[in-house]
């Protein structure tokens, strides 16, 4: 059972519909490869990715432990390569709303390096994450 439908709308355009609750994301094509750069681009949305399951991750497990993140932030970069063109880098950088023990940033750490797009992605893909400890 399919979870998106994705639509060319043209003009480099597309539409994506989350089928179990119908929210739609629209990417735009960025500036640097012949697009408006209106919405969200593909490799953007690959770099959200990591970000936000390694926030969704670290939210699961480090509250299973007790440990809340409520009101982390993170910044998100997405560096490109060519040939082929692709993202070789993403850096991301945390930031925690309040402090915690050694023990604690272990966990958060843990779970964050171990969320499903961290590991779904390719090893040459550079991952620099600062969780500003």
């Amino acid at each position: 059972m399919a979870t998106i439908d994705s639509t060319y709308l043209g003009d480099l355009r597309t539409e994506a519909t989350h089928l179990q609750s119908g929210t739609k994301i629209i990417t735009d094509a960025p500036t640097d490869n012949q697009g408006k750069g209106e919405a969200f681009s593909p490799t953007d949305l690959l770099a959200e990715s990591l970000a936000s399951c390694m926030l969704t991750t670290m939210a699961i497990l480090g509250g299973k432990q007790g440990i809340t993140i409520d009101g982390t932030t993170c910044e998100v970069t997405k560096i490109m390569a060519a040939n082929p063109r692709r993202v070789a880098e993403v850096v991301i950088n945390f930031k925690f709303p309040k402090e915690y023990t050694d023990t604690e940033k272990k966990i958060l750490e843990d779970s964050a390096y171990g969320c499903p797009v961290a590991v779904s992605l390719h090893p040459d893909l550079k991952k620099t994450v600062n969780f500003g400890w």
